[in-house]
């Protein structure tokens, strides 16, 4: 299932441009208990229809999150395999993506509970060059100490704005490889200050990690900066090609193509 519904998106909206509901319902010539009702799951359409351009969301795109009509297609990789831990009432991923021949690993994120992860590994017989971490929210790094022991201390990346005890700091345009394949490190901001996005080449499809910068069909909260969440998501990683799989922190994969279409926070596409 979405990560985010139309209710969702919309509160985000809301809090990143500092609209209140009063202040909303009034712009945009609604009683103040519809945007009440919106904001507690009831589909409007009248009034999402006159909410969304107020709140820079795509109308059309609002209306089939709030239809719950979309779901991306279901993509996948051999070499790229997804982890689902409970975070509350939430989920949370962490990701492993593996080289063939060498059987060496990248991991993304921790989850809440490693077991499947670490059983993954051993079946695999998979080497851990690296965990590389998107940010540093609880949920993301709840396993991390597990993993360390687990897999005896392999290195750990992080953005330098966000640095936690042992572990390496890294920036923008940080590069690394495992056999035929690579990966950058792009800082996508907003959501934390420290967020990363990694491109990774050399796979069938190109494919990005993005932590909570994306999500299928919404996108993180802009809890450091609201703009520059919108601002790094549009420039870094909406640019990417079409086919560019998107591994999310919360929710299912993607695909580049597929958030030009239904992501209600990018109207231009």
């Amino acid at each position: 299932m979405l990560e985010d519904n139309h209710e969702d998106i919309i509160a985000k909206a809301m809090r990143g441009q500092n609209i209140g509901k009063s202040t909303l319902a009034q712009m945009a010539a609604v009683e103040r208990d519809e945007i009440e009702k919106l904001l507690e799951g009831e589909k409007m359409e009248s009034v999402i229809s006159k909410i969304a351009p107020i709140l820079k969301l795509d109308t059309e795109k609002l209306l089939i999150s709030a239809g719950k009509i979309w779901l991306p297609n279901q993509v996948g990789l051999e070499q790229v395999r997804s982890f689902e831990s409970a975070f509350g009432t939430m989920t949370v991923n962490a990701y492993v993506v593996f080289e063939k021949s060498t059987r060496r690993a990248w991991i993304f994120d921790t989850g809440t509970e490693c077991n499947s992860l670490l059983s993954f590994i051993e079946e695999e017989n998979l080497k851990v060059d690296a965990i590389l971490l998107t940010h540093t929210h609880r949920d993301h790094i709840y396993c991390l100490d597990q993993m360390r022991e687990a897999f005896r201390n392999p290195v750990v990346y992080v953005h330098k704005s966000e640095q936690i005890q042992n572990t390496l700091p890294i920036d923008e345009f940080f590069e690394s490889s495992m056999g035929n394949i690579s990966l950058k490190a792009l800082h996508t901001y907003g959501h934390s200050i420290g967020g990363t996005t990694y491109l990774i080449s050399g796979l069938p499809s190109p494919l990005a990690v993005v932590g909570d910068a994306l999500f299928a069909g919404s996108m993180g909260g802009g809890m450091v900066s609201y703009r520059d969440a919108l601002r790094t998501n549009r420039e870094k990683i909406m640019t990417l090609p079409n086919e560019t799989i998107i591994c999310p922190g919360h929710g299912p994969m993607s695909t580049i193509g597929e958030e030009k279409q239904y992501n209600p926070f990018f109207p231009e596409f």
